[in-house]
């Protein structure tokens, strides 16, 4: 480029709005925005932009929109994964004077006013979320006059376009398509922070890249990144090292010795911040444990309501909290510029990962501290999730024939009740196939679209072992044998990076180890509370009746079940390790079977202590269980002679159910058809229930779907039971 950038009429006017996006006038632009800004605005390519968080990927996009409105382009097209993100995003364009507006789920009374403001050119950038691309009235009724007006398309968290990437999000995949049928004066922009060299091939792969890179030496700034153009495309990588992190790892024996060290130490860390936990049982237990001992905290989950997600972050924000106790749910999209640590309790499954959540912290300070505690159960948890995110052929090729044996499209409802796959599992299995086009959402739900399509097993396995890499390096990383900021950056294939200085390998533990013995005591307090409850079934699956069951609608009040308590969940930070030893298997797979251990009975007569149960039980039966029937007939024993109850012994199989394949881990509607008719009450069961005054405890080792309490409560309720109160040793999730 033969004009320097400052001499420029585009760097005046580009440096005008970034005084006015900032709202200092003296701010200059980091080395390689303008570079961006360039070769957005003048030479309309494709680029693809990989900086560290709090570099201004943002400022780029909205300069490079106003600039494009400015020479009579229509809006910005910014394609970005989630609500909370499209928030700050438009927050963030308003204080800049960009006139900006998301489409989604959670403003649909806004639409139509958005529209005109399009169609009046009165919008500067509309935000919407990669599946909102493939809403059947948005791609017919938006995108059309979207393709003609769009000046300048953003792809933000371009990660998420690719399976490689940590955040893989199927519908990113379709933006190729949107990207060949866009005109070719339109510019286009990938952005993220996180991405290694396999992931920035594949980002251009989508982008539409075929040529060899090229090094494009006069877009070199100091040596401090690295820049290529391929085919129209314009590739800008930064340094990903974050001078403003201090970084360590501490390993302590447990739950209880993490949790501990979170009372004692908490009130030390700068400012407010986050405390990240894998699961959410993991995260609400540790913001009930530090809110008890005075802290003032929230739990941030998928479970959290989306109003009371916005008032959390708001909270946290304001620095009202101390921390947001949070899932990976708080991740991508917020931003607190000043945020003052980061602790993990447990490992993501990838540095990768753990770069990008660690990133919140320490945008505009001078430091931030960030430590992780990880867990001798992380592995199991990586593992769980990794299974649970892989679309399998069996469920592939069931969702396809059903849907081309229906003739007609099936809402995800429909479906459900044809296939065996869960809901969540099959609306991503969905998002998949349509991204292969072998099938496509349209009004009324889904229908095959006749492509020939194959189970592409060789690209799942391919993945599936890069996931075990990533396994692999994180333990690495918390081994400690490099600088682990460092580690990060060769983790993302930054080989600028050079020993940080701070972190706890190249400077020592900056942080305290020890822990008292009140803390201890506290800590141990709070995980050793026991007793979930169980919420009982109310209304029958939709799909049973295409299953050969005739029963829908409300479960009658007089063959429901009672709210019931489980010791605990499978993924608990208190009794959860212990429950997961006795539901552990053997090499071969097969589960291991045997009395309940006294620590256990013992915490499971506590759960009984403290049920608040508005009728005593007046006696206990069980469930029988074919894979641990000492482990179920121990409980129900003990827990008889603990209360004093005649244990009235098991329901019997029905003979019709000894070849049945106990399907758990299916849909609701495959879960209920699988227990139907399983159970039967016998002659002497029968006996001792017409002598009885009171609910009945029903018993069994593990509750997962609760179709198998559901039906078996059932049949107790239509042998004369007067009520039925599910226990159950662990709640699966």
């Amino acid at each position: 480029m033969s004009i320097a950038p400052q001499d420029s009429e585009l760097y005046d006017q580009a440096v005008a709005h970034l005084r006015a996006l900032t709202g200092r006038n003296d701010a200059r632009f980091h080395p390689g925005q303008f570079e961006s800004i360039r070769a957005l605005v003048e030479e309309r390519a494709r680029a693809l932009v990989i900086q560290r968080t709090g570099w201004g990927k943002s400022a780029v996009y909205f300069i490079s929109s106003l600039l494009m409105r400015k020479f009579g382009g229509g809006p910005a097209l910014i394609v970005s994964p989630l609500l909370a993100l499209m928030r700050d995003q438009v927050a963030a364009a308003e204080r800049a004077g960009v006139r900006a507006a998301a489409v989604n789920s959670a403003n649909a009374t806004e639409w139509n006013e958005i529209r005109a403001d399009i169609e009046a050119g009165t919008l500067d950038v509309l935000l919407v979320s990669p599946e909102r691309l493939n809403n059947p009235r948005f791609r017919d009724e938006w995108m059309p006059s979207l393709m003609k007006s769009c000046s300048l398309l953003v792809i933000d968290e371009a990660h998420c376009i690719s399976d490689w990437g940590h955040d893989f999000r199927p519908d990113y995949r379709r933006i190729r398509d949107l990207i060949g049928r866009l005109p070719s004066r339109v510019p286009v922009l990938a952005t993220t922070a996180t991405a290694n060299s396999r992931v920035v091939a594949d980002i251009q792969e989508q982008l539409g890249v075929t040529l060899p890179s090229q090094e494009r030496g006069d877009a070199e700034t100091s040596g401090d990144r690295a820049a290529s153009e391929r085919q129209g495309v314009f590739t800008l990588r930064g340094p990903l090292s974050r001078a403003s992190l201090r970084l360590g790892v501490l390993n302590l024996p447990d739950n209880a010795s993490r949790i501990a060290w979170l009372l004692e130490h908490l009130k030390d860390l700068p400012g407010s911040g986050i405390v990240y936990a894998l699961t959410i049982s993991a995260a609400e237990d540790t913001a009930r444990i530090l809110a008890e001992s005075g802290y003032v905290v929230r739990s941030y989950t998928g479970r959290t309501d989306t109003g009371e997600r916005e008032e959390a972050e708001e909270a946290l924000k304001r620095n009202d909290v101390k921390a947001l106790v949070a899932t990976s749910a708080l991740g991508m999209g917020f931003d607190k510029p000043d945020l003052g640590f980061v602790v993990h309790l447990g490992a993501p499954s990838s540095p990768v990962a753990y770069y990008q959540q660690v990133g919140r912290a320490g945008r505009a300070t001078e430091s931030a501290d960030v430590l992780l505690l990880p867990g001798r159960e992380d592995p199991e948890i990586w593992k769980y999730f990794a299974t649970a995110s892989m679309p399998t052929r069996e469920n592939a090729e069931a969702v396809l024939a059903a849907l081309q044996n229906a003739g007609r499209p099936l809402s995800v409802a429909a479906l459900e009740s044809a296939v065996n796959v869960k809901r969540t599992s099959l609306e991503l299995l969905l998002k998949v196939l349509s991204v292969e086009d072998a099938v496509e959402r349209v009004q009324g739900g889904w229908e095959a679209t006749g492509r020939q399509w194959a189970y592409d097993a060789e690209r799942y396995e391919r993945i599936a072992e890069a996931r075990r890499r990533e396994q692999t390096a994180m333990l690495d990383y918390e081994a400690g044998t490099q600088c682990r900021m460092q580690f990060l950056a060769d983790q993302l294939d930054d080989d600028t990076a050079e020993p940080c200085g701070r972190c706890d390998v190249c400077a020592g533990p900056w942080y305290p180890s020890e822990i008292d013995v009140e803390s201890s005591r506290r800590a141990k307090n709070g995980l050793v509370k026991v007793g979930v409850p169980i919420e009982p079934r109310a209304q029958w699956p939709s799909g049973l009746p295409k299953l050969g069951i005739d029963h829908k609608g409300k479960i009658p009040e007089a063959e429901r079940v009672e709210r019931g308590r489980v010791l605990a969940r499978l993924t608990d930070l208190g009794w959860g390790n212990r429950l997961r030893e006795i539901f552990a298997a053997d090499e071969a797979g097969h589960p291991i079977d045997g009395e309940v251990p006294a620590d256990v009975g013992k915490a499971c007569i506590g759960v009984l202590a403290e049920w608040d149960w508005s009728r005593r039980p007046s006696a206990v039966v069980a469930i029988p269980s074919r894979s641990r029937p000492q482990l179920v007939d121990s409980l129900a024993q003990g827990l008889s002679a603990a209360g004093r109850l005649p244990y009235l012994g098991q329901l019997e199989l029905a003979p019709q159910s000894e070849s049945a394949t106990d399907r758990r881990g299916g849909n609701s509607a495959f879960s209920a058809a699988s227990v139907w008719g399983k159970f039967r009450v016998g002659a002497d069961l029968a006996a001792g229930l017409a002598e009885l005054r009171g609910p009945v405890l029903l018993v069994d080792d593990l509750v997962d779907s609760r179709w198998t309490m559901t039906v078996a409560g059932r049949e107790l309720h239509r042998a004369g039971a007067d009520g039925v109160l599910p226990f159950a040793l662990a709640l699966q999730g």
